[in-house]
């Protein structure tokens, strides 16, 4: 058994200066967005990775449904991308819990690069609880781990939205097709310190997709960090808030819708279900009604052990159990839609990994999701 360094550092962060807050036009902001603007970004976005030479290197992709958090209604937010860059296997999971006015209650991201000798992974996991925002970060390289814990009060940082707010905020931006002057939220830059992050209206431009070429609407954010450092994101939408393209500034590749697809997310949702009753029906036992033909002489029953699945009576009852689980399992799935993100992303770490012992790594994986996570739930027992 390996062993495992490990590093900790918990403290309590605030805003670096007075002058570092959210602006009073971001806080009007949120205060004004409802379930009526964000009901309008219930959608999915699907983009090609692509090099700056064309090449395909992997795919992002990015969903908003409704979901609930602590029985109380919310939304739930899962982005998902993965590829590689020179040649590097690398992805980003978020999946988030954003309440209605744009508050993030939970927010999980996972990050891996995987070398030839070892993975780099790095996991923040972000939770309200109370009057404060707690913050855990994980870093694993090789067999060193380093842990740090932030909690922030509320009033402390006003105005914060977090990768998976921002994504949303981007959807309602582009519908509405304007930017707040001075619009200035507080966010995590890239290694988890506060910064600021700011959001610009791009000159409209016209990109190709498919066959067609259409209008798209740009929108810039960027996060400055406390040591002056930043990271630009270059947006670009179509005319109903979906993504065409997506680009960060100095990075080799850029994300692009490849299809267009008109009335995409009411499309996806008739798709999605069609395929389900079919699957539905193809699953489920036929049952065969055989008329009799009334020239044929009375059958002659002989007496033999009673089997249920041949008594018709009890088939039919066994049958009308079985429909009544399938419907309640469907049920909860439907309510719970955060269940096939979770699974989802957890087979694409498994099989990046390809652990020997797989229960040990399930253990580990779910064990995050906590709002405490145990201390040793760092992946550590994934490679024995």
């Amino acid at each position: 058994m390996s062993t495992m360094n490990e590093m900790k550092d918990t403290g309590t962060l605030q805003v670096w200066t007075e002058e570092r807050k959210a602006s009073k036009e971001a806080i009007e902001f949120l205060s004004i967005i409802g379930p009526k603007e964000v009901d309008q970004c219930l959608f999915v976005d699907s983009l090609e990775t692509v090099s700056d030479t064309g090449r395909q290197l992997g795919e992002f992709c990015l969903s908003v449904q409704k979901a609930s958090y602590n029985d109380e209604p919310c939304y739930l937010v899962h982005a998902n991308s993965h590829g590689a860059i020179d040649n590097i296997p690398c992805g980003t999971s978020i999946t988030a819990y954003i309440s209605r006015g744009l508050e993030t209650l939970e927010e999980n991201c996972d990050e891996h690069m995987k070398f030839q000798e070892h993975v780099l992974e790095r996991k923040v996991h972000i939770v309200k609880q109370g009057a404060h925002l707690v913050v855990n970060k994980v870093i694993t390289e090789k067999e060193e781990v380093k842990k740090q814990s932030f909690t922030f009060s509320l009033d402390s940082v006003q105005g914060f939205v977090s990768e998976a707010s921002n994504l949303l905020i981007l959807r309602i931006l582009a519908q509405q097709k304007k930017i707040p002057d001075n619009m200035v939220f507080l966010s995590f830059d890239a290694d988890t310190k506060l910064g600021m992050s700011t959001y610009r209206k791009l000159d409209a431009k016209k990109q190709k997709i498919g066959e067609e070429v259409v209008d798209v609407f740009g929108i810039e954010r960027t996060v400055t960090s406390a040591e002056d450092n930043s990271a630009t994101w270059i947006n670009y939408f179509l005319s109903d808030g979906h993504l065409a393209s997506r680009l960060q500034v100095g990075s080799p590749v850029t994300m692009n819708l490849l299809q267009l697809l008109p009335l995409l997310s009411v499309g996806l949702y008739f798709i999605t279900l069609l395929q389900f009753l079919l699957k539905c029906i193809k699953t489920a036992p036929h049952r065969h009604i055989c008329f009799p033909d009334e020239r044929d002489q009375k059958p002659v029953f002989e007496k033999k052990p009673l089997v249920w699945q041949e008594d018709m009576e009890l088939y039919s009852k066994f049958l009308d159990r079985k429909e009544e689980l399938k419907a309640d399992h469907f049920s909860y799935i439907r309510q719970h839609p955060e269940l096939k993100t979770l699974l989802a992303d957890f087979l694409q770490f498994l099989l990046l990994r390809k652990p020997q012992n797989v229960f040990s790594f399930a253990h580990d994986f779910f064990s995050s999701f906590a709002s405490q996570p145990p201390p040793d739930s760092t992946f550590k027992t994934s490679e024995t």
